[in-house]
C-alpha cells in the first residue's frame, strides 16, 4: 500500500484530537499532534519548551525576528533554551519534520499546518472538524474543570490562535470549506462514527482499501 497521510485541522473543544487518535487506531498508524514538538527539538538539538512557546501562535514581530538571528551567533552553550528565535525558522524546522514523517510512514498529523506543508502529497486527506459551541464548551469544561463562560473564553481565544497561525504560514483560509477535502461536524456522529465516516471519505478519495 503507498504511503498516505491524513490531516486535520480542528475547532478546539470539536474533538479534532480525538477522532485523528480513532482513526490512526484503526489503521495500525501513529498519530503526531504535540510530539511534533520533541521531534522537532530532537532534530534541531533546542529545547523543547522554545517549541511550546510558539506552538500552534502566528510569528512574532519583525523587530524580535531580526532580534533572534542576531543574537543567534553569540550565544552560548545553553543557547537553545534561552535565545530568541524567529518563529518562522521554528516553523521551518517543525515543517522538515512533518514532511519526513510523511515521506517515511502513513500517519495522522493533528494541526500544525500540516495540510499545507504536504500540500504536494500524493496521498493526502485533509479534514477538517468542527462541532457547535455548545458541544465545545461542554467539551472543556469536562476537560478542564471550569465555568461556561471559562471555556467560552477558552474556546474563543483557541481558535482566534489557531486560525492566525494557519492563515499566516499558509496564506490559506482556516475552517474555511474549501481548503479542505471534507469538513464534518462532530456532533452528528460523534467521535467513533466521526472517524469511521473520515476513513469511508479517505479510502474512496485514496482508492484505497482500509
Amino acid at each position: 500500500m503507498e504511503k498516505f497521510v491524513i490531516n486535520i485541522g480542528r475547532q478546539l473543544g470539536s474533538g479534532g484530537k480525538s477522532v485523528g487518535e480513532a482513526i490512526a487506531r484503526r489503521l495500525g498508524i501513529r498519530v503526531y499532534d504535540k510530539e511534533l514538538i520533541n521531534f522537532a527539538a530532537e532534530q534541531s538539538g533546542l529545547c523543547p519548551e522554545i517549541f511550546e512557546k510558539a506552538d500552534e501562535k502566528e510569528a512574532r514581530s519583525l523587530f524580535a525576528t531580526l532580534f533572534g538571528y542576531l543574537r543567534l551567533p553569540f550565544a552560548g552553550e545553553d543557547a537553545g533554551c534561552t535565545n530568541v528565535l524567529s518563529s518562522e525558522a521554528l516553523f521551518k524546522i517543525q515543517s522538515d519534520v512533518i514532511r519526513d514523517l510523511a515521506a517515511r510512514e502513513s500517519c495522522v498529523f493533528v494541526g500544525r499546518c500540516a495540510d499545507y506543508i504536504l500540500r504536494e502529497h500524493p496521498h493526502a486527506v485533509n479534514i477538517f472538524v468542527t462541532a457547535p459551541d455548545a458541544d465545545r464548551i461542554a467539551r472543556l469544561r469536562d476537560r478542564c474543570g471550569c465555568s461556561e463562560e471559562e471555556a467560552r473564553a477558552l474556546m474563543e481565544r483557541g481558535d482566534a490562535r489557531r486560525r492566525d497561525y494557519y492563515n499566516y504560514y499558509s496564506s490559506r483560509t482556516w475552517g474555511v470549506a474549501s481548503t479542505y477535502h471534507l469538513t464534518v461536524d462532530s456532533s452528528v456522529l460523534g467521535i467513533e462514527g466521526t472517524a469511521d465516516f473520515i476513513l469511508d471519505f479517505a479510502a474512496r478519495k485514496l482508492d484505497m482499501k482500509f
